[in-house]
């Protein structure tokens, strides 16, 4: 049964990690066990949403979020065993995408009649078991059949793709082309290793109660102005968010661009807090919020914030897939990096799909600020993450 079904002590009982969730999101009262076992026996968490016109996608994907960071290790819908002549895959999904995307995947197997051995876990979970596997591979043909996940780090690391390129197993098997939304980002690699499929990108929020006398930030250059010290969140525990924006930040304004940023941060957020903090009068309450897109859907009517798309583009980290160019591979990879999956993205979790045939959810005025493939091919990405994330932690 869908989370969106359920009574919320329905929920609580089963997953009594997610009382947080809820107690921090608007629902105080369900701390009371007597509130629970009366009113939350019998109120479904569709009404409830409904009720405070919370959207309901967003909070159940903050429950399952919660849920899948306490049982990742039992989870079932994990396939951790690679059996004999399968395609293997693994990476991270978003959570909000994550169960539907796993779905598709199932159903994908069964109508074509393949054997796919799947370990991608929930995002929240952290990329560190995947990087130490792949890092002490003995070779490339040890490796996954296909990788999907997100962010900068190892997977656009220059000794990895130069190890990729000059081994020549892994190919960009997608051959769609990509969303006119996307064709002025030019998100192909040049070296044609790696497939960009989506998008999660970063707007501004700004808390009207708090702004004063200061201007609304119109670009990312305005962060840095000393009148934005300690207003601003940033979502510093997103690692792959945060390490676009670092890239970003230091690729327009270098070393002194980051000691700036470090200096602006009133406090590190999760993003969940920044949306449950936005209607509420709190100490310390920052100005700017820099936020993933998908949180914004949980803040509709509400008048005292303003969520945009900066001037300069909302900043960018890729979701992608690194796939092996062989028999059996191809089709799943484009299944994919197809429509259907990427209407998931972008219907569930706001992460804009690179598909040419989607029609992704956006507002007219949604300009994007992709790093570049340049900068990517003439750089070292990781040392660059593991510096300026020194640089911004003591600024």
């Amino acid at each position: 049964m869908s989370f969106s079904q359920m009574t919320i002590k329905e929920i609580i009982d089963n997953h009594p990690e997610t009382r947080d969730i809820f107690v921090s999101n608007g629902f105080e009262h369900f701390k009371d066990d007597a509130k629970l076992n009366t009113l939350g026996k019998f109120l479904k968490l569709e009404t409830a949403l409904k009720n405070k016109k919370f959207d309901v996608d967003t909070f159940v994907a903050l429950l399952e979020d919660k849920v899948n960071s306490n049982e990742a290790a039992a989870d079932v819908t994990l396939k951790k065993t690679k059996t004999e002549g399968a395609v293997s895959m693994k990476g991270l999904l978003p959570c909000p995408v994550r169960l539907p995307i796993l779905e598709k995947i199932d159903a994908y197997a069964e109508s074509e009649g393949v054997s796919v051995a799947y370990k991608l876990e929930a995002a929240s979970i952290g990329a560190d078991w995947m990087n130490a596997e792949i890092r002490n591979a003995e070779s490339v043909d040890s490796l996954a059949d296909i990788y999907l996940s997100a962010g900068f780090e190892l997977f656009f690391s220059k000794s990895f793709r130069d190890k990729l390129h000059a081994d020549g197993s892994f190919k960009n098997l997608v051959e769609t082309g990509i969303n006119a939304r996307f064709t002025d980002l030019k998100l192909e690699d040049p070296r044609n290793i790696l497939s960009i499929v989506s998008l999660v990108p970063a707007v501004f929020m700004l808390n009207l109660e708090e702004q004063g006398d200061l201007p609304e930030p119109k670009t990312w250059a305005d962060l840095l102005r000393p009148e934005y010290e300690n207003k601003v969140a940033l979502p510093v525990g997103d690692f792959d968010l945060f390490n676009a924006i670092l890239l970003n930040i230091y690729k327009d304004h270098g070393i002194e661009g980051v000691r700036k940023l470090g200096k602006c941060l009133i406090r590190s957020m999760h993003p969940a807090e920044m949306v449950k903090n936005a209607g509420k009068k709190v100490a310390g309450k920052p100005y700017i919020t820099i936020m993933p897109y998908f949180f914004t859907k949980m803040l509709a009517g509400l008048k005292t914030v303003k969520v945009y798309f900066p001037e300069d583009g909302a900043i960018v980290s890729p979701v992608f897939m690194l796939a092996r160019d062989k028999e059996g591979v191809r089709p799943l990879a484009q299944a994919v990096a197809g429509k259907e999956i990427g209407e998931i993205l972008t219907q569930k979790g706001l992460f804009p799909s690179t598909h040419p045939e989607v029609q992704n959810v956006l507002p007219d005025y949604a300009p994007f600020k992709w790093i570049g493939w340049d900068f990517i091919e003439n750089n070292d990405i990781d040392q660059i993450i593991e510096e300026t994330m020194n640089i911004f932690k003591n600024s």
